[in-house]
């Protein structure tokens, strides 16, 4: 079952390849999105998060003193609140949380640090309505979650309060492209290759370093981040960045999960509707989310 429900999806992908125009691989990405519809009893609610454009998924599990803040992914230059809605709001089920989607700015529009910029702002709005840090989780996918690692990182350096925890899935954080991976798993990944990687890392970084801790958070201090939990798949051009980042928290003293789905592909949890693996990995997400957000029982 299970392999033949990924087949599904590698063929979905095959059946869409990435166009090169810059628009049409945005559309491309909310069509992932656009396939599967919201259950009944998801709540959608547009708002402005200190300038920062921003929706609030809530269904019947959520607790009210609970957020989980959710970055996109997208190589920086894609990805919505479109394209990840369902996803969004099945993390804040599982989580027992609100989820707090955050609609960054693009690259090559917007290049680096723009979209690190936008993820404070949206941070700082949910502190300044009286939020409690310690029932916040980040959670990120891909792009987003070299995204939530840098956020965490400028809050550290800025001596603000940090979120209970971190919740990072198939995580790009080596905007260097020095991973092993990027080879050894090339023959098996159907989304990400180096030379395309390189291609969306020169967007963002429009001209800065690319071991800039704050681009690749690879070559941070992770020391005082909260507890995290890494997910990838086995047939991911990024294993090593996972594997990598996760070693790098545990060196840091971090208390850090790493785990490696068996024969998954880069950000699968986008799937799960049709993906029983995403959804396992989603209630997994949920599950540590759940048991390291403060608040009330």
């Amino acid at each position: 079952m299970a392999e033949s429900e990924i087949a599904v999806v590698r063929d979905l992908l095959l059946s869409k390849p990435r166009p090169n125009d810059l628009a049409a691989r945005r559309e491309r990405m909310n069509g992932f999105g656009e396939r599967y519809p919201l259950p009944p009893d998801v709540r959608v609610e547009v708002v402005d998060a200190g300038g920062v454009q921003a929706e609030w998924t809530t269904t019947p599990a959520a607790r009210a003193d609970r957020i989980l803040v959710f970055l996109h992914g997208g190589g920086y230059i894609a990805g919505s609140l479109t394209s990840h809605r369902h996803s969004a709001a099945r993390m804040g089920r599982e989580a027992r949380a609100r989820t707090l989607a955050l609609d960054y700015r693009l690259a090559p529009e917007h290049p680096f640090p723009c979209a690190l910029e936008d993820a404070l702002t949206g941070y700082r709005f949910l502190l300044a309505s009286g939020a409690d840090p310690g029932a916040i989780a980040i959670a990120g996918e891909s792009a987003g979650g070299g995204l939530a690692l840098a956020l965490l990182l400028r809050l550290r350096e800025a001596g603000e309060p940090l979120p209970g925890c971190l919740w990072l899935s198939s995580p790009w954080v080596d905007l260097a492209l020095t991973g092993a991976s990027l080879m050894t798993k090339a023959d098996v990944d159907p989304l990400l290759q180096e030379a395309y990687l390189a291609e969306l890392a020169q967007a963002y970084l429009n001209g800065a370093d690319p071991r800039d801790p704050l681009a690749s958070p690879l070559y941070a201090d992770l020391r005082g981040l909260p507890p995290t939990l890494v997910q990838v798949g086995s047939a991911e051009t990024l294993l090593d960045d996972a594997v990598r980042i996760a070693g790098a928290a545990g060196a840091a003293d971090v208390a850090v999960t790493l785990r490696i789905w068996p024969r998954m592909i880069h950000a699968w949890h986008l799937f799960h509707p049709q993906l029983a693996e995403g959804r396992e990995a989603l209630a997994e997400g949920g599950r540590f989310v759940d048991g390291h957000l403060g608040g009330g029982g």
